[in-house]
């Protein structure tokens, strides 16, 4: 049974879901997913996690994303991207100095309202199937943070280059829209390419063909550990306390506060730990059962 963490570097114009799908066929597994949804058009980092590791997913999600972004200046579509319709356009007039103004009320903590085409939902309704029948509904500003905002270059009298980091649930189109809103000629997301997501950079990404094309796919699969590397490793040393973890019981242990990779015996990862005042217990496991 493959299990470990595969970086992938997502093609356009594919869903996450697809990248999924294709994964599990080469894998041969039933227990996969991803962490940190792509829009078809976004290429770059998708992590994706294989058996065990699938129990990691919900602690990718808090974990801050990089991306390279293009802004079109003096257009604005319906879904805040150049993958919809054209709502208008408006004729461009700006230097890299006036962006550069404009750019420093979008750093640090921030409010964003929703695009209509997104997977939140409303009343029970995604906010996409409504924008599909043409409906638009009132949406309430949610907080993010977009910890660096760079103007990487200007690549035309239109188009210009974005590398932006921030916090989970940032949409990088309603930003390149509301930018485009704060000069006053609107604007759109032309490109986006995720640089980096749940920890893991491009530089450990892997392409769909690479991996299909390898003998033993699975070896791709970083170990599930690796994700939790920043915290400290912890080896137990005796049976009865390797039993007591596997059994979801806590353990009596002295050492500084906080939160450790812990190991068994043999050194198999069995769980990520959190030891207070003396007291270890287990935040999630990882062992088989």
């Amino acid at each position: 049974m493959a299990n470990g963490i595969l970086v992938i570097d997502k093609p356009q114009d594919w869903t996450s879901h697809d990248v999924v799908a294709k994964l599990r066929g080469i894998l041969h597994v039933k227990r996969i997913g991803h962490a940190g949804t792509l829009d078809p058009m976004a290429t770059g980092v998708l992590p994706v996690f294989v058996g065990r590791a699938t129990r990691a997913v919900e602690f990718a999600a808090e974990r801050e994303k990089e991306y390279i972004a293009g802004l079109r200046l003096g257009v604005v579509t319906d879904t805040q991207d150049i993958t919809g319709t054209v709502r208008e356009t408006r004729p461009v007039s700006v230097t890299r100095e006036a962006l550069e103004a404009v750019l420093d009320q979008f750093r640090g903590p921030i409010q964003q309202i929703p695009p209509m085409y997104s997977a939140i939902k409303k009343d029970g309704k995604k906010l996409y199937e409504l924008a599909r029948r043409g409906q638009e509904v009132e949406r309430q500003p949610r907080p993010v943070t977009i910890y660096e905002l760079e103007l990487v270059e200007q690549v035309s009298p239109t188009e210009f280059t974005l590398r932006v980091l921030c916090s989970k649930g940032t949409y990088v189109r309603t930003l390149c829209h509301d930018i485009g809103q704060a000069l006053g000629y609107g604007g759109t997301l032309s490109a986006l390419r995720r640089t980096r997501s749940a920890g893991f950079t491009l530089d450990q990404a892997v392409t769909l063909e690479q991996v299909a094309a390898m003998e033993d796919p699975a070896a791709a699969l970083l170990p599930v550990d690796t994700y939790f590397a920043a915290h400290p490793a912890l080896q137990l040393k005796s049976g009865g306390a390797e039993k007591k973890i596997r059994n979801g019981n806590s353990l009596t242990m002295d050492g500084p506060d906080g939160t450790y990779r812990v190991y068994g015996r043999q050194g198999e990862f069995l769980a990520l730990s959190k030891l207070n005042q003396g007291c270890l217990t287990t935040i999630k496991s990882f062992f088989e059962v």
